[in-house]
């Protein structure tokens, strides 16, 4: 009695002082305000968002520490038409990026330093080395007599001279042109095509010599920035800066070079900026959404701007809170923002019905304030308490990030109604009163068909539970089906660059990131150990400081040195190109040439080649006769340099390779040797997986096997594994917790094991439905989204409170009564639209993961909606009504 006289009493006050209750209220939130935008940070490290403290993390974080150059780094992918231009082009970048120390801390590209240029050749397999000395030597003509007229003409008359050969000479007709000449006139043709045609090409030289080994197109480019951790985009500056000096890099004559970029911290970008348009976005569409809604609610402006006041407030107040309880948001907590849209407004909503029906039983406006604050105040609070269950069930589990949104949302709705009970009634007692509201009148269309829509779960109750068992046990076996996604990367935006990029290098097994590492504490262990990893059928290889130094030197370096013997003085002093002043001479002879020896090919493939490359240079000819001389010349520079641009480059660095020397691990430079030993002394044993890990099975067969034999290993893989189990033993957890909670407060509140069981049952057929729709929306539970039917759980209870109080009073009076025209049925209609409104701008969110969560809650609350306004009516009347007639039956009949 003494709260609700206090509680009387402040509510009196309010309404008889409401200036001075709005004034102190918006001074604090100016405050508030300002303390937010000033404190509020958002952590990215997904990292941290799972079991902190778990022994997976501490793996993770050792390794962090061992090797810490590599953390917080951008990883860049330079991609370009040829390994020669790719090449040139990380270099180019390289250098940019190294000078610009106002962004950079460091960069540096793993595989191309002058110690690899050097000595690359060793690091090939002896058969491998082997294959590539044969192909240079029977080469060294072609690179001799290009070296002598390294021009068009010259290029064209070692292949008419290839073409001339006879039957004899052609069984080794690769002494005059380094591959096969159909294969040759194919490529020669398609960039001769690709350049008349103003398009950009370039013929790899590198490729043609040594094609049997693997070319990438594809360089990558490990750069540290320096993070500006004021912006909510620590990297931005950086990455503006990549864009530009990759911008700066590109030859108008050359083909297009990309640069993409991802790693973790470009990941991490590209998240946050998706994040702050993608909430932006849903924010406003939940704000015009919500304002729409309570227009129609309300059907009053004056009401509809008190209620986006009171929740601007409540939103600055809550964004307060956050700051001081958590400091740093995480990728998952940062959604109560949106969240408290819908749940938030839903007491303003609530409270304005509530006093709209008031002010239509007597026109005292105190009065019906006042009558107001007392009917709905508590009942607000008995729902802020049975919503925030499901918020609050996640705190106690390992899952950080949910523990925390758990903690902001749940928290934040007692804010939202403190400043509901606090502000609405000032602001309402100094608004005035709409005309609307001094009459009683209804629209008779309206509520003719809520009339009628209120009759149909009670007329036919029994139908209405055997289909809802009917479509349970179907729920339940499409339930059964329901998908997990618990990759990271899942989550993110596939359209960003920063995805794309990752995706493209999980495809290869060369370059995934997807590998698992483990330290060792001295090199005999580390060698016994990569040994044992090697021989498990889920390991594809395992590298380590000691595949640094080539095996078989003495043999590798003999050959290099015969290799150096055969090519000669043309390869070190291989000279640039010359500009051709008139190659058509040459290609005339060369057309010539091929007319002649065409009827002789038997081969189809090898008369279309040339057939093709006949037609190219016919083009090239009618090209250089239209033209006038100072585009001739450019025209001609163009031809040269798509043909043989990449020949002087390609001898320069093959120069370079034929003098190594033999190599200890002590030779290896700082920088390189760095990146597999530890300052502690701790080996890195780097484990590349066989099979694909999109497979859950293959993914749990690489960690299980791995972890035998080196408990502590660490990677993504076993971070994804180990935080997938952590989240469902969360989800376990919180969903044993919210039932086993809302349970005791039915049960205390109600007083009644029937009621208790019938709003339980409609929560737990909504929970089987939203799954059930998961399955059909081929929607897979995720990190972000498996929050949903804990949070469906607590925003159920209470419709299924108010609605269950409503059939007790009405349910056996007359099934005619209107159901869903009272207040309470309004308020509870109305803000469910809201709140799914709310996460349902969520689900255009550019994040996947905040996407998929928006749509999940959408889903269930639609389905809380079912259950409350047309299963539990029916399933009331069924038990209600059986329950109250054998109550009644037993007391005529007792003695």
């Amino acid at each position: 009695m003494l709260t609700i006289r206090s509680y009387a009493s402040w509510g009196n006050w309010t309404l008889r002082h409401p200036f001075t209750v709005l004034s102190i209220v918006i001074v604090l939130g100016i405050l508030a305000g300002y303390y937010t935008v000033d404190q509020i940070r958002i952590d990215t490290d997904t990292s941290k968002l799972i079991a902190p403290d778990a022994p997976f993390q501490q793996y993770r974080r050792l390794h962090e520490q061992a090797f810490s150059q590599d953390l917080s780094t951008l990883l860049l992918v330079v991609e370009s038409d040829t390994p020669e231009l790719t090449k040139s082009a990380s270099r180019k970048l390289l250098g940019l990026l190294r000078n610009n120390t106002d962004r950079f801390n460091s960069a540096y590209i793993p595989d191309d330093s002058e110690f690899f240029r050097q000595n690359g050749l060793l690091y090939l397999d002896t058969d491998e080395l082997q294959a590539l000395s044969n192909n240079l030597s029977i080469a060294q003509p072609f690179i001799g007599r290009i070296a002598q007229k390294p021009d068009l003409t010259g290029f064209f008359s070692i292949f008419e001279d290839a073409l001339k050969a006879t039957d004899k000479e052609a069984i080794d007709k690769t002494q005059v042109v380094p591959i096969d000449l159909a294969s040759l006139a194919d490529k020669i043709a398609s960039v001769l095509h690709k350049t008349i045609n103003g398009e950009k090409a370039l013929l790899s030289w590198e490729s043609l010599i040594a094609e049997k080994r693997r070319h990438s197109n594809k360089t990558f480019i490990i750069v540290s920035p320096k993070l500006d951790h004021s912006h909510i985009r620590p990297a931005e500056s950086a990455i503006e800066a990549i864009r530009k000096a990759a911008a700066d890099i590109q030859d108008p004559g050359l083909p297009a070079v990309k640069v993409l970029v991802t790693g973790e911290v470009g990941l991490e970008d590209d998240e946050l900026a998706g994040i702050s348009t993608g909430t932006f976005t849903a924010s406003v569409f939940s704000v015009v959404v919500v304002l729409f809604i309570l227009l129609v609610a309300y059907r009053s402006i004056l009401l509809t701007v008190a209620t986006l006041l009171t929740l601007t407030l409540g939103m600055v107040f809550c964004g307060a809170f956050a700051t001081i309880a958590v400091t740093e948001l995480n990728l998952i907590s940062i959604a109560f923002a949106v969240s408290n849209i819908g749940l938030g407004v839903e007491y303003a909503i609530h409270f304005c019905l509530r006093y709209r029906d008031n002010l239509n039983d007597h026109a005292d406006k105190e009065r019906a304030l006042h009558d107001t604050i007392m009917t709905v105040g508590p009942s607000l609070l008995l729902a802020a308490g049975t919503t925030s269950i499901g918020l609050y069930a996640f705190m106690p589990t390992d899952y950080k990030g949910v523990a925390e949104l758990g903690l902001l949302a749940g928290t934040s709705l007692f804010i939202c109604l403190l400043i509901t009970l606090v502000t609405l009634p000032a602001l309402l007692k100094i608004l005035p009163i709409p005309r609307k509201f001094r009459s009683k009148e209804n629209g008779p269309q309206i509520s003719n068909l809520s009339r009628n829509l209120a009759a149909i779960p009670i007329r036919y109750a029994k139908s209405i539970s055997v289909a809802t068992f009917i479509v349970a046990l179907i729920s339940i076996v499409l339930a059964l089906n329901v998908k997990t996604d618990f990759n990271p990367i899942d989550l993110r935006d596939p359209n960003t660059e920063s995805v794309i990029a990752f995706k493209q290098l999980m495809e290869d097994e060369e370059t995934t990131p997807l590998t698992l590492d483990v330290l060792v504490k001295d090199g005999n262990s580390t060698r016994m150990l990569q040994q044992r990893l090697s021989t498990l059928a889920s390991v594809g290889k395992t590298i380590s400081l000691f595949d640094l130094q080539p095996t078989d030197q003495d043999e590798k370096l003999t050959l290099i040195e015969d290799l150096g013997l055969i090519l000669g003085p043309q390869v070190q002093h291989f000279p640039p190109l010359k500009t051709d002043v008139d190659p058509a001479p040459g290609i005339i002879h060369l057309i010539a040439t091929i007319d002649n020896v065409l009827p002789q090919k038997t081969n189809v493939q090898d008369r279309a080649s040339l057939a093709r490359l006949k037609k190219e240079l016919q083009e090239i000819l009618i090209q250089l006769d239209e033209q006038q001389q100072s585009s001739r010349t450019i025209f001609i520079e163009k031809i040269q340099t798509a043909l043989l641009g990449t020949l002087p480059q390609v001898m320069k660095e093959l120069s370079a390779s034929l003098e190594p020397g033999k190599i200890s691990l002590n030779d290896l430079p700082p920088d390189i040797r760095d990146r597999w030993l530890s300052r502690d002394g701790l080996y890195r044993i780097q484990i590349f997986p066989k099979k694909d890990l999109n497979d859950l099975a293959n993914l749990k067969e690489f960690i299980t096997e791995v972890q035998s034999v080196a408990p502590e290993t660490t990677g993504l893989p076993i971070i994804y594994w180990e935080s997938m189990k952590v989240v469902v033993d969360a989800f376990q957890e919180a969903i044993v917790i919210a039932l086993i909670a809302i349970t005791l407060v039915l049960l205390a509140i109600r007083r009644s094991v029937i009621d208790t069981i019938l709003i339980m049952a409609t929560l737990i057929l909504a929970g089987l439905f939203t799954l059930a729709s998961a399955v059909l929306t081929n929607t897979a539970i995720n990190f972000a989204n498996i929050i949903a039917l804990p949070l469906l759980l607590g925003l159920g209870v209470d419709n299924g409170i108010h609605m269950l109080v409503r059939l007790r009073h009405s349910l056996f009076d007359s099934e005619d009564q209107n159901i869903y025209q009272s207040s309470t049925a309004r308020a509870i209609f109305y803000g469910a639209l809201t709140t799914s409104s709310s996460f349902g701008g969520l689900a255009f969110s550019p994040h996947a993961g905040i996407s998929s969560m928006g749509l999940i809650i959408t889903i269930g609350i639609f389905w809380i909606m079912v259950c409350t306004f047309i299963i539990l009516p029916a399933l009331s009347k069924l038990i209600l009504r059986k329950v109250t007639s054998d109550d009644v039956l037993d007391k005529t009949v007792a003695p």
